[in-house]
Parts: C-alpha cells; sequence; structure tokens
C-alpha cells in the first residue's frame, strides 16, 4: 500500500504560480500511475493531470499549457507546477495513484491523499 501526503497549497493571486507536493510512503511511486485531481462541493472531482510509469503526461484542456505534473523518484514525491493561476483553478487537489492497468482519464484512482487548498484570489 502507498500513503500519499499533498502539501505546498495556500493563497496567491491570479497570475501567480504555486507548487504541490505529494510525498508518498510505504511503496515507490515508481510503479504507479499517478494523478491529481480536484474537487469542490460545487463542481465535485475533475482530473487535472496525470503521469504514467514512463513519465508521459495528460493534462484537463482547462490546465493545459498552465500546469504541468512531474514525479521525483528520488524523493519519491509527486509535483504539480501551476503557472498563470486563475479564480477557477480554487479547490482541494488530491494526489493519487493505482496502477496503471487500472486506470482511465477521468476515473478515481484506489489510493488518493487528504487533499491541499488552494485559493486564488482575483
Amino acid at each position: 500500500h502507498v500513503q500519499l501526503v499533498e502539501s505546498g497549497g495556500g493563497s496567491v493571486q491570479t497570475g501567480g504560480s504555486l507548487r504541490l507536493s505529494c510525498a508518498a510512503s510505504g511503496d515507490t511511486i515508481s510503479k504507479y500511475c499517478m494523478a491529481w485531481f480536484r474537487q469542490d462541493t460545487a463542481k465535485g472531482r475533475e482530473a487535472v493531470a496525470s503521469i504514467d510509469t514512463d513519465g508521459n503526461a495528460k493534462y484537463a484542456d482547462s490546465v493545459k499549457g498552465r500546469f504541468t505534473i512531474s514525479k521525483d523518484g528520488a524523493k519519491n514525491t509527486l509535483h504539480l507546477q501551476m503557472n498563470s493561476v486563475k479564480p477557477e483553478d480554487s479547490d482541494v487537489y488530491i494526489c493519487a495513484a493505482d496502477f496503471c492497468t487500472n486506470v482511465r482519464w477521468g476515473n478515481e484512482y484506489y489510493y488518493r491523499g487528504q487533499g491541499t487548498q488552494v485559493t486564488v484570489s482575483s
């Protein structure tokens, strides 16, 4: 089992940047497809970005060109670099992991963290 703990959330102004981190323990992230979701009570859950074991990334159209997902194998950590943020990016961001044979874009991942809040002010 892999445990995931997010950090790096906070408040940022429109147009600013934020870097989220997801520290994994209990297993190595190199074995998993990893993803970032965002969720709030009004909009529900949305897949933001994913990365497979070969490093291939996918992004939601709403964040393409602004967000970058990456893995640091040495630190067993997943990152999400958020640039040019907008108020509509405000949400709880959740890190997730699952075996690649189990995942499809937008579907739930088995292992999830508790989330970190991102608030973008205009």
